[in-house]
């Protein structure tokens, strides 16, 4: 069979009546969040909102931003889960990654294993947030928005 024919042939789907191209957009959607979820209860249970309110001024940065940010990664995180507003919600988290190479990961280079982590992770985390605002909610969405 030709690479023509091959691209033109039908995908049978992996769930029958669900696209795999939805499909594919739920995995990173809930992948996303369950991520999201990780590193805001990180930053709660583990280090302390006052903890992490600390880190964040050692780095230039307001203390209230701390907030702002646990509460953007925990929300987000379970918005994402239920695909509520996943495009939007994506979009909304990517400055947070953003944030997170200015200061403290892009002093530390690349490659996240760097001491300190590099910015590989978190830019590598930003483009898959921008990759699941164009794909949409996928499938199992809460609030499935139109395309």
């Amino acid at each position: 069979m030709s690479n023509a024919n091959l691209q033109n042939a039908p995908q049978s789907p992996v769930i029958p009546g669900v696209a795999n191209a939805d499909l594919a957009a739920t995995i990173l959607r809930v992948t996303l969040g369950i991520l999201f979820i990780a590193h805001g209860w990180l930053k709660l249970a583990i280090f302390t909102p006052a903890g992490t309110a600390a880190f964040f001024e050692s780095l230039g940065f307001p203390g209230a931003l701390a907030y702002l940010v646990m509460a953007a990664e925990l929300a987000g995180g379970v918005a994402l889960i239920l695909g509520v507003w996943s495009r939007w919600v994506s979009l909304a988290l990517v400055p947070v990654l953003l944030g997170s190479i200015y200061a403290p990961h892009g002093a530390a280079g690349f490659f996240f294993s760097n001491e300190g982590g590099g910015w590989e992770y978190p830019a590598f985390w930003a483009i898959t947030l921008v990759v699941q605002a164009l794909l949409g909610d996928g499938a199992y969405a809460l609030k499935r928005s139109r395309t």
